[in-house]
């Protein structure tokens, strides 16, 4: 629906140029001809933005201004006069006008006025949206567990959400919740208040990223025909999350780190520099420290994000919590389709418990939504799964050779020896990431996502 503006100008050809100027644009216009008809108006409808001009046949604007803003004490008006005058805008703005300027005007300088009033509405309402839905302390808002790996994730981040200005990567599978453990850092921090922007990386060529990123000035390049402010310039106050970090070309790496380390930036093609106070939160599932190793990432970028590191379990580790939320994810379903009251088959439960979910929480809501759907709204049963989960029972119990010795999957072996490696050392993860021939920050992920929380300090006084 196309945001409405309601323009207040006792000048026709000013009033219409406006009307016509605004609709090309792609907003629902509507006019007043003085200060009452612009009162009456503005009560009987919502609008998004009001052009107000000061100087009125029968009120003053300062007294529509003021009319206006006892209705709606959020309203945005933006204030236009052929007088300007110091001591005239101040009290404009004290009286609660979003800008002020001066006519005859640019049109370009309008529009761009009208964009940056709008965008400023838009982020209200996203936060208004946000701090309705945010969370309780301590929980994170769509995610649902009891089990220790969960509980550790989530006691970490909320500690580091706390630190208002610390850098966070956040590490994990696809489809395991990265997205949700960002918005918690947000909205579990002092910055809760403050917008909430993401970027996805991999969604866009190098030269369009960092446009989106650290906005352009006009005439940056062919296309640019308007100044744009960058996702970073919006983030001011709040938390930029930037999604698949891996994705980052290595040309714009070292001017995040700038951005990173000085809170300053420059737009593309700009000569100025603009300063912000932004968190950063980055998210991949990607082997950073892999990349780092092999050239395809920056050392030093690498390190400044993951001062705030949290790990995001795999559902594979949170055996405890896969029941409690196949339930969720079957009230959400049936809450959808109009189905009273969804249940599952008793048999089901093992076999959703022994399935490895490599698709974590995003594969188990999808088989939830399918189920049911199969299911026609009776209980859930084997018949109603995946052909892959339907017959995991059968490969419950290990295959064993001549010998009579197990033969176990790869990751259980693996799985195995770290924690053997783990014992024999005592804990002490910097011995055993040696004896194993890995790193300590891939050991410790690697425990993180298997659940053992004895082993997640244990032994870090040693670990020098």
């Amino acid at each position: 629906m196309a945001e409405r503006i309601l323009v207040v100008e006792d000048d026709t050809t000013i009033r219409l140029t406006l009307r016509d100027v605004l609709g090309r644009q792609g907003y629902d216009v509507d006019l007043a001809e003085d200060g009452a008809q612009g009162i009456a108006k503005f009560r009987e409808s919502a609008y998004a933005l009001v052009m107000l001009d000061l100087r009125l046949p029968d009120l003053h604007g300062l007294e529509v201004l003021r009319a206006m803003r006892e209705t709606d004490s959020e309203a945005l008006v933006v204030v236009m006069t052929a007088y300007p005058e110091v001591r005239t805008a101040v009290d404009c703005l004290k009286a609660g006008a979003y800008d002020y300027f001066n006519k005859p005007f640019e049109l370009d300088d309008l529009k761009e006025v009208v964009r940056r009033a709008l965008e400023t509405r838009r982020l209200r309402l996203e936060v208004e949206r946000l701090r309705a839905s945010a969370p309780q302390a301590g929980s994170i808002e769509g995610m649902i567990g009891t089990s220790p790996a969960f509980l550790a994730m989530v006691e970490v981040t909320r500690r580091i959400a706390a630190a208002a200005r610390v850098p966070v990567l956040v590490r994990g599978e696809s489809g395991t919740g990265k997205e949700r453990v960002a918005q918690a850092i947000h909205n579990l921090s002092p910055r809760a208040a403050g917008p909430w922007v993401t970027l996805n990386c991999s969604a866009l060529a190098e030269g369009l990223l960092e446009s989106e990123m650290f906005g352009h000035e006009r005439g940056a390049f062919t296309d640019a025909k308007n100044a744009k402010r960058g996702l970073l310039e919006l983030a001011d106050g709040g938390t930029l999350v930037l999604d698949e970090i891996g994705d980052l070309s290595l040309a714009l790496q070292p001017k995040l780190l700038r951005a990173l380390e000085t809170q300053t930036f420059r737009r593309v093609g700009g000569q100025k520099e603009l300063r912000v106070d932004v968190r950063f939160v980055a998210a991949t599932n990607r082997d950073l420290d892999a990349m780092v190793k092999s050239g395809g990432f920056r050392e030093d970028l690498y390190y400044r994000l993951n001062v705030g590191g949290i790990d995001v379990p795999p559902l594979r580790s949170r055996i405890t919590d896969v029941m409690p939320l196949a339930r969720h994810f079957l009230a959400e379903a049936g809450t959808m389709m109009g189905i009273h009251d969804p249940r599952l088959d008793a048999a089901v439960f093992p076999l959703l418990e022994h399935y490895p979910w490599p698709g974590n929480i995003r594969e188990l809501r999808n088989v939830m939504e399918r189920a049911l759907i199969l299911s026609g709204g009776i209980p859930v049963a084997a018949q109603h799964l995946p052909r892959e989960i339907a017959s995991a029972a059968t490969r419950r119990e290990p295959a064993v050779d001549r010998d009579g010795i197990a033969v176990l999957p790869l990751a259980e072996i693996e799985k195995r020896h770290i924690r053997r490696a783990l014992e024999h050392c005592r804990g002490n993860k910097t011995r055993a990431a040696k004896l194993l021939g890995i790193t300590r920050l891939t050991l410790r992920t690697k425990v993180v996502a298997y659940g053992w929380a004895e082993f997640l300090e244990t032994g870090e006084g040693d670990d020098r």
